[in-house]
């Protein structure tokens, strides 16, 4: 399913189940409308059909997979049972794990209408609380989930209860909260979906060898239980085992993950960025462009259009650049912002996108973000303030030293320069190929041998990549 259908098809379910409207169901003409079986719509109070979160989960379903013949069933289920929470439930979580499988969002907002249907028949209840805070979760809704988390853990504090809250708060900036949560649910339930949380946090505060350690207790409790998770976990350790440089480990559990879930884009995108660090332009394209057909989503695109350009195919890198531009604000403003800002485009949408993300979002990630609009505004105080934010957990992230180095260049600090881009070559593996070119050619007019951690393939030269416009990479001095 095409990620612009996404973003339109709740609209449509609000459409098509606005047809469930009494005369219809009375005739006859409107099946799979009533939940409760007695040949009426049964609307919550205040709540016109065609809004009913009761009626919206049961639009119709199709599909031959699995999770759609489960979801058909317990579709058709629902309105049959006397009492249909735990049913709702069902349906709920396999709106969930379709939407993990196809990568697309609208199912969480199913879920969510699955949990708001749960609430209305019991309020209030764990059940409703941790399926719809996990569907927000998933909605990049962080600050709607955060009390409904807060709750649960209140009333419950199950092991999944304390994942989700971690899950939440290290969005919201707080991973000194988050790691409280996650060690309480490593302490309730040591299993993979604990450890790996733990491994998430430990690398963010840049333990990669603690991080490396928990993910591979992780990866030992798999099963083709659960597929996705499996796939999601070795996926993870891959780009652990990348950043330390044991590269056939790395795609080993590339390999592995892909061996759990065929075509799993996460892999896909990772094994293609690995390859683009090899130098291995044929296989990588493959890669990348099999993972943004999949999940058409900003970093996808980004680093597909920079292996086309690497590979002499401009005209496709142009292409895939353009579909980047139309969706891009929409599917992931994080990353788009960055996109943008590296590309030297419209700075003001940049830093715009970043500061609406860092209301909702405020961790690491957002906050380095909007360091570099900022600074490719000329706003460079503010930036400052901002990357200090991004560095301050400790994270080995190349693109954070990349950013980093080149804001203190722009502000005349030399010996911060120096120390930020020298982190970031002993990383440049891990950046694109079009930042890696950006980071050369700013120690090469500043005079300085940056030495990369792991053998790279030479730049095509300055022609190869577009400029980021107004010497924004290339202009400062780092000699004191």
């Amino acid at each position: 399913m095409k990620q612009e259908l996404a973003y339109s098809i709740f609209l449509i379910l609000a459409l098509a189940t606005s047809l469930c409207r009494s005369e219809d169901v009375k005739q006859g003409a409107a099946p799979g409308c009533d939940l409760a079986g007695r040949g009426k719509a049964k609307a919550t109070a205040g709540v016109t059909p065609a809004t009913d979160p009761c009626l919206l989960v049961l639009t119709p379903h199709s599909g031959d997979g699995l999770v759609d013949r489960e979801i058909i069933r317990l579709q058709g289920e629902v309105p049959l049972a006397t009492e249909p929470s735990q049913t709702l439930e069902r349906l709920g979580w396999m709106f969930v794990a379709k939407a993990r499988g196809s990568f697309d969002s609208a199912f969480y907002k199913l879920a969510e209408q699955c949990a708001l249907c749960l609430d209305t028949r019991h309020p209030g209840s764990c059940e409703a609380l941790l399926l719809r805070g996990h569907a927000l979760h998933n909605l990049n809704r962080f600050r709607e989930a955060e009390p409904l988390a807060r709750e649960l853990v209140a009333k419950r504090g199950v092991a999944f209860d304390l994942g989700l809250l971690g899950d939440i708060l290290m969005e919201r900036g707080r991973l000194n909260e988050a790691a409280e949560a996650y060690q309480k649910m490593i302490d309730f339930k040591p299993d993979l979906h604990s450890y790996a949380r733990g491994a998430h946090v430990r690398w963010l505060k840049g333990n990669l060898s603690g991080a490396l350690e928990l993910m591979q207790m992780a990866a030992s409790g798999c099963s083709q239980n659960d597929p996705e998770t499996a796939a999601w976990i070795h996926t993870r350790l891959a780009s652990y085992q990348f950043q330390a440089g044991t590269k056939s480990q790395a795609y080993r559990s590339c390999d592995v993950a892909l061996d759990y879930q065929q075509n799993y884009p996460p892999a896909l995108l990772l094994r293609g960025r690995m390859h683009l660090a090899a130098g291995r332009m044929i296989e990588a394209i493959e890669a990348l462009q099999r993972a943004a057909q999949l999940s058409p989503l900003p970093e996808y695109q980004w680093a597909l259009a920079d292996a086309l350009r690497a590979g002499g195919r401009e005209s496709e890198a142009a292409a895939v650049e353009s579909e980047l531009r139309k969706q891009g604000a929409l599917r992931d403003p994080r990353v788009f912002s960055l996109y943008l800002a590296t590309r030297g485009e419209p700075v003001e949408t940049a830093v715009r996108l970043a500061e609406q993300q860092l209301e909702e979002r405020g961790n690491v990630f957002t906050h380095d973000a909007l360091a570099w609009a900022l600074a490719r505004a000329g706003r460079l105080d503010e930036a400052q303030g901002h990357m200090r934010q991004a560095l301050s957990e400790g994270t080995e992230d190349a693109r954070f030293f990349f950013h980093a180095g080149i804001i203190a260049v722009k502000s005349g600090q030399a010996g911060k320069a120096r120390q930020w881009l020298k982190k970031a070559a002993a990383l440049s593996h891990l950046l694109l190929p079009s930042e890696r070119q950006h980071l050369q050619a700013v120690a090469t007019k500043a005079g300085e041998d940056l030495e990369p951690k792991f053998e790279l393939p030479p730049p095509r030269g300055a022609s190869t990549f577009p400029s980021p416009g107004n010497d924004f990479f290339g202009s400062g001095e780092l000699k004191p």
